[in-house]
C-alpha cells in the first residue's frame, strides 16, 4: 500500500504546482521509480473520468479510510483500469473494493456518455506531434566511443536505416555522437542506459552546448549556470574530454541532488556541481577570474516541449490565463540571466538558450540583450551564423532584430516540423568593447548589480505584470574610436 501513498503525494505535488511531472517522477526512490511513475502517468491521462466515477458514487464521503482524492484516483486507477489493486487485503483496499461493482458501472456510463468504446479513447494523450519525434540517444563519450556504441546496437538487433521502422536507427547529421531510434523505443532497462553510456536527450537540447563549444584544455573553466537535471552539464563535459573545470549551478536542493546523480552515472570528473543561485555570485570573484564559457538555459515557458509529460496537469484555462504577463515575468529574469554573464571579466562566449517557441523569451530578449550597458562595456555581439549550426535551416524570426544577419544568427526548432521539440539558441560572443557617449544608462529591470536575489522573487512570485524595460529614454552610444567605423545608434529599439 506504500506504493499507492507515494503516487497519491506526487499527485498532491502537482496539483500544488510544485514542479513538473518529470522533476517529481526524479525524486523517487531508484527501486520503486518506474512502478511508482506508470501508475502516475496512467491516472493522470485517466483523471477527469476517474474523478466523475469516485464523485458519483460519493467514495471519499462513505469511506474514511481513503483519505484523499489523490489516493482514491490511484486505486481506483488499478482496480478498473488494470490488474486490480495491488496491495495486501487492508482496511483502505476494501474499503474501495465495497464499490467495486458500482465504480465499474459508472466508468462504463460515462464511456457511453462520452461516445467511446474502449478505454483508451477516453484517455488524455497529448500532443500528436510528439509521435513525429525520434527517441534521441547521445552517446556519452566520456564512457565510449560512438563506433563502440553503434556495434553494441547491431549486436542487438538494431540496422542502421529509417528510424522511423522498428528495429532500425540511424546517425545524426547535425549533432555528433547522437542516433536516432524509433519514437517508443524504451530504453530504461538497457545496460547502456543504467551505465550512463548512453543520455537519453532531445536532438534540440543537445544544440546549446555545441554551439557552446567549450575548450577542451585543462585550464579550461566553464559555467553551466542552471545544470540540473544534467543532460546539457554531461554534454558540456563529454565535449571537453573531462579537461577543465566545468561549474554547473543549481539553486534547488532537491533538483541539485538529481544533477548530482545524473552526473556521476555519467562519469563527468571535471565537473563542480554547486547549490546556488547564479544570479547572486560575484563575478569579480577571483574563483571566476578563468571562466571564458557560460551556458545558460534558464526557466522558460516551456511552450516547445510537445512530447513532455505536462500536458497532463494543465487545464485550457492554465495554458492561456495571463500567459502574456507570465512570458514578460520569465523574460525580465532570463535577461537578467544574460546581463549578469555579460560581467565576468574573461568570458568569451555565452549562450542562451530556451525550449520557448514565443519572440517574448527568445528574439526580445536577444534583442535586450543586446542594447544594455554590459553588452555595451563588453563589446558583445552575435556570433554569426557561421558559428551557429551554420546547416541547421531554421533561423530566428525576422523583423524583430536591427537586422537580417542577427535573426540569421539565432536558432530555431520547431515542433511537428523539424523532428524535435521546439527549441531556441543563441550565441554572444565579446568583440571590440563600447562606450557610452551619455553618462545616463538606460535602465532595465533585473539589471546586475545589487538587489538580484529581491528582483528573482518579485519576478517569479505572484504579483503585478513586470514590464521589460523602463523606459527612459535610450542613450546613443558608440564604438571606441575606429578610424574604418562611423559611431552608431545601437541602443534605441
Amino acid at each position: 500500500m506504500n506504493f499507492y501513498f507515494a503516487a497519491a503525494k506526487v499527485l498532491d505535488r502537482l496539483d500544488a504546482k510544485q514542479g513538473s511531472v518529470q522533476s517529481n517522477i526524479r525524486t523517487l526512490p531508484d527501486k520503486d521509480r518506474k512502478r511508482t511513475a506508470a501508475l502516475v502517468i496512467e491516472t493522470l491521462k485517466y483523471k477527469s473520468a476517474l474523478a466523475d466515477v469516485i464523485s458519483t458514487v460519493n467514495l471519499l464521503k462513505e469511506e474514511r479510510k481513503v483519505t484523499s482524492q489523490n489516493l482514491a484516483l490511484v486505486l481506483v486507477h488499478d482496480l478498473l483500469l488494470s490488474n486490480g489493486i495491488q496491495a495486501g487485503d487492508g482496511p483502505v483496499k476494501q474499503a474501495v473494493l465495497r464499490h467495486k461493482t458500482r465504480l465499474h458501472s459508472e466508468f462504463q456510463r460515462i464511456k457511453i456518455k462520452r461516445g467511446v468504446k474502449s478505454n483508451a479513447e477516453i484517455a488524455n494523450t497529448g500532443d500528436g506531434r510528439a509521435a513525429q519525434i525520434p527517441r534521441y540517444v547521445r552517446v556519452n563519450t566520456l564512457k565510449w566511443s560512438l563506433e563502440e556504441a553503434t556495434e553494441y546496437f547491431e549486436r542487438k538487433g538494431y540496422q542502421q536505416g529509417s528510424p522511423l521502422i522498428a528495429k532500425n536507427f540511424k546517425k545524426d547529421q547535425h549533432i555528433p555522437g547522437l542516433l536516432l531510434f524509433p519514437p517508443q523505443t524504451q530504453f530504461g532497462d538497457d545496460p547502456a542506459y543504467t551505465s550512463g553510456k548512453i543520455i537519453l536527450q532531445d536532438k534540440a537540447s543537445c544544440f546549446p552546448a555545441t554551439v557552446l563549444a567549450p575548450p577542451a584544455k585543462e585550464d579550461s573553466v566553464v559555467i553551466d549556470a542552471t545544470a540540473a537535471p544534467g543532460n546539457k552539464t554531461s554534454h558540456l563535459s563529454a565535449l571537453m574530454g573531462n579537461k577543465g573545470k566545468l561549474l554547473a549551478f543549481e539553486r534547488d536542493r532537491r533538483r541539485f541532488k538529481i544533477l548530482q546523480s545524473m552526473l556521476q552515472k555519467a562519469g563527468c570528473k571535471n565537473v563542480e556541481t554547486i547549490n546556488g543561485d547564479f544570479l547572486v555570485t560575484d563575478p569579480r570573484d577571483p574563483k571566476f577570474a578563468g571562466v571564458t564559457h557560460i551556458l545558460l538555459d534558464p526557466s522558460c515557458s516551456g511552450s516547445g516541449i510537445v512530447n513532455r509529460l505536462d500536458y497532463l496537469v494543465e487545464s485550457e484555462q492554465d495554458k492561456t490565463d495571463n500567459l502574456e504577463d507570465r512570458l514578460n515575468k520569465l523574460a525580465v529574469f532570463q535577461l537578467m540571466m544574460v546581463r549578469h554573464a555579460m560581467r565576468f571579466p574573461s568570458v568569451e562566449k555565452i549562450v542562451y538558450s530556451t525550449c520557448s517557441i514565443h519572440a517574448t523569451e527568445n528574439e526580445q530578449v536577444v534583442l535586450q540583450a543586446l542594447t544594455c550597458n554590459e553588452a555595451f562595456e563588453g563589446g558583445f555581439e552575435l556570433a554569426s551564423r557561421e558559428h551557429v549550426l551554420s546547416s541547421w535551416h531554421r533561423r530566428g524570426l525576422p523583423g524583430i532584430l536591427k537586422n537580417s544577419a542577427d535573426a540569421d544568427a539565432l536558432v530555431r526548432c520547431s515542433p511537428g516540423e523539424d523532428a524535435t521539440n521546439g527549441f531556441f539558441v543563441s550565441c554572444f560572443q565579446r568583440g571590440q568593447p563600447l562606450e557610452a557617449s551619455t553618462p545616463s544608462p538606460r535602465k532595465i529591470i533585473g539589471a546586475s548589480g545589487h538587489g538580484a536575489s529581491s528582483k528573482r522573487k518579485e519576478i517569479e512570485g505572484d504579483g503585478a505584470s513586470v514590464s521589460l524595460i523602463l523606459k527612459e529614454g535610450a542613450p546613443k552610444r558608440k564604438r571606441k574610436k575606429n578610424t574604418h567605423q562611423k559611431s552608431v545608434d545601437i541602443a534605441s529599439s
